[in-house]
């Protein structure tokens, strides 16, 4: 099961779509969704083509927080039914689909002087109806464990940023993934292993139920090709595909810091913001040396930009507020970078934080089936939905829903001689990233200092769909988040990828 994906690969697909007969399903948008769909229909037997503009997670999917959590906000604002629906969700991604993707993350949430008196009664009752979600999803205690009040010094001993004055904290549990692009990348590549066809630079035009011009952007030559449904899987692009479709964009910034400037946690904090009782920031331990600070939620109107970024008043107030619970203020010259991606809500009155993040189908005057809202969490339920409505709507002929207990690419049992980074990156494929390369000191690092190897840019041009530079910076890998990490890596990504193209990608 290769699912292999290069410009060889590439060619191949869109000669045999444009020569053979109508799809069952055409996805467009390459993001978690879009790829998620693409599986599910692929998993029960239909013939179906993705199509993305740009490349695999070009949008919202690679601005994530990179969590795959269980809903407790969505506990705090009274939403149980998606709180249940995401702890459902994380169960199925950390024990079957993507156990090499996601892993426990320990989140502490610091009690300090200032911390009101009903706080940590607060904080108890959220986590234990958390933890009654996690046991009625059957994640064992071993893989999340209980929630627990835990001393200053273990408080400082996981976040050692911070203060003195610390009293204490509460530990608990969620998941977190290696990185969000990745599992899109995962998502895709299973996809494609089990029939799919996966095409990026290829964009859809004059999309109607049944048919849609594809032009591929490398060339600009067209196909006409037709389906028996069409899903429109754009997130905030969505209406552009089919204006019918009305989505709220809502802005969510985070920082990148260098980790050793906040001791090298190794686990994250979570504060409240002063004054708001569900509204929280945090820091999270990455890889690469870093932590992500974060999350904002702000209304952003008007043109949809292809990289979002981020206002000076959502740097001011991630600095100031995760600041409170540190020994040391961080300012702007501790931030290595920014990242910024825009949420694909669901259109409603509001704050953009009060808004639900659950998703919706919905279907257009001209049959074209969209999914919108939703998060990441939830991805694989969201693309059963919709594909649910497409097989209903069109009559198609369609085994039941295979996902979710389908492992991706990479799950299973991995080689404890290959080196960490690319095992936690690729799960079992890390040993095809070795096997496969032909690049001189393939398990060198790209550039010193980052534990990304030769040897991974290889294979993100001949397995995992990598054109250019800029896909193998920014989505492949995560060096683009650190804009001087990005230019020191770029002079080598572009001799290793020049390298792979000019002796073929075909693996």
């Amino acid at each position: 099961m290769s699912g292999a994906l290069n410009a060889t690969q590439r060619a191949r697909d869109l000669d045999r779509l444009a020569a053979s007969r109508p799809l069952d399903v055409l996805v467009i948008g390459g993001g978690i969704t879009g790829a998620g769909t693409a599986l599910d229909a692929a998993a029960r037997g239909l013939r179906v083509a993705l199509v993305e503009s740009h490349d695999l997670a070009f949008g919202t999917s690679r601005w994530s927080s990179k969590l795959v959590h269980g809903g407790l906000r969505y506990l705090a604002a009274g939403r149980v039914g998606i709180a249940w629906e995401s702890a459902v969700e994380r169960h199925r991604l950390m024990t079957a689909i993507a156990p090499h993707l996601v892993h426990p993350l320990a989140t502490v949430v610091p009690l300090l002087p200032e911390t009101r008196w009903f706080a940590p009664p607060m904080f108890r009752a959220g986590y234990l109806a958390a933890d009654a979600l996690r046991v009625a999803a059957r994640t064992p205690g071993a893989m999340l464990p209980r929630a627990r009040r835990i001393s200053a010094r273990e408080a400082r001993g996981r976040f050692p940023a911070l203060p003195a004055s610390v009293r204490g904290a509460y530990l608990a549990w969620d998941g977190q993934l290696v990185d969000d692009a990745r599992l899109v990348v995962a998502v895709a590549r299973t996809a494609a292993a089990l029939g799919a066809t996966v095409l990026t630079r290829v964009r859809a035009e004059q999309v109607t139920g049944d048919a849609a011009q594809l032009v591929d952007t490398l060339t600009g030559s067209a196909i006409d090709v037709r389906a028996r449904a069409v899903i429109n899987a754009t997130g905030v692009w969505a209406g552009e595909v089919d204006p019918s479709v009305r989505v709220r964009p809502s802005r969510g910034t985070h920082l990148v810091l260098s980790a050793a400037a906040l001791g090298n946690p190794a686990a994250s904090i979570t504060v409240p913001v002063l004054g708001m009782h569900n509204r929280f920031v945090f820091a999270l331990p990455a890889p690469l040396g870093r932590v992500y600070v974060g999350i904002t939620d702000e209304d952003a109107p008007g043109p949809i930009p292809d990289v979002p970024t981020a206002s000076d008043t959502e740097v001011d107030f991630l600095l100031t507020s995760i600041s409170a619970a540190l020994d040391r203020p961080v300012t702007r010259a501790d931030v290595l970078g920014s990242f910024s991606g825009l949420r694909p809500l669901v259109e409603a009155e509001g704050r953009t934080s009060d808004v639900s993040r659950k998703h919706a189908v919905t279907v257009s005057p001209n049959g074209v089936v969209s999914i919108v809202g939703g998060k990441l969490t939830t991805y694989r339920r969201m693309a059963e939905d919709v594909l649910d409505r497409a097989i209903s709507l069109r009559g198609l002929d369609a085994t039941p829903c295979r996902t979710r207990t389908l492992p991706l690419l990479g799950a299973g049992a991995v080689d404890p001689s290959l080196p960490a980074a690319i095992v936690a990156r690729h799960g079992t494929s890390a040993a095809e990233v070795v096997a496969t390369a032909t690049v001189r000191d393939p398990l060198e690092p790209v550039v010193e200092g980052l534990d990304v190897t030769r040897a991974e840019i290889e294979y993100a041009v001949t397995h995992e769909g990598a054109h250019d530079v800029e896909d193998v910076l920014h989505r492949r890998t995560r060096i683009g988040l650190v804009p001087a990490d990005a230019d020191r890596a770029r002079a080598a990504v572009e001799e290793l990828l020049a390298l792979a193209l000019e002796q073929g990608d075909t693996p």
